[in-house]
């Protein structure tokens, strides 16, 4: 962590003395944020803690992509609680617990497995022009990526690129509005799973 925040000092000092990227970084402030996608009904534009005060349209992208990772990681959560406290568990898996439980009663080999899966998962789910990581060290040249998230790498398309731009913002809309009420849902799974009652908010199942 220390050599992180030396790492980031060091960073910013060097950004000082670039003339181009302060010319950049200049237009960036200052933006409009009450129009961006996600400032709706009923909240519209809300920033209660000042995080975007600045009008920094970077630092309003990058905050942008973090809720929606973590709101497509919400989703999955949600799902797989209720898969799991419905009774469902892979081939070997069947003894294991739903819930905060699992995690006393997992096989190291089965921590295995996960942490390899969580490793593939985030390789494979980000920008591959920019990747690894952003640090974009590859060859692929620019890459077709509309918004931060966008990881359809010129392979996944579905008919996305055939929509108008009014299809595609709704549709963000609603995966973005998917996301933050997942987050909200695990939270309350978890919350009343440690208050002993999250029984009383879902059907009977195997657990």
């Amino acid at each position: 962590m220390m050599k992180l925040t030396v790492f980031a000092a060091l960073a910013g000092s060097a950004a000082a003395f670039a003339p181009s990227q302060q010319a950049r970084m200049s237009t960036a402030v200052n933006a409009d944020l009450s129009k961006e996608l996600g400032a709706q009904a009923p909240l519209g534009f809300f920033d209660p803690l000042g995080c975007v005060a600045d009008g920094d349209k970077e630092n309003f992208d990058r905050l942008r992509w973090v809720e929606l990772k973590h709101g497509r990681i919400s989703m999955l959560a949600v799902v797989g609680y209720l898969v799991t406290y419905a009774g469902v568990r892979f081939p070997g898996a069947e003894e294991v617990p739903a819930g905060f439980a699992a995690l006393d009663n997992l096989p190291g080999m089965l921590w295995a497995q996960l942490i390899a899966t969580w490793g593939m998962m985030e390789a494979a789910n980000q920008d591959q022009y920019a990747a690894p990581w952003g640090l974009n060290v590859n060859s692929l040249g620019e890459s077709p990526a509309e918004f931060k998230g966008d990881f359809r790498n010129g392979a996944l398309d579905f008919g996305w690129d055939k929509q108008s731009d009014d299809w595609k913002m709704n549709k963000r809309a609603i995966e973005l509005n998917n996301g933050r009420a997942a987050q909200m849902g695990i939270l309350g799974l978890m919350v009343h799973e440690k208050l002993g009652n999250v029984a009383n908010l879902l059907p009977p199942g195997g657990h």
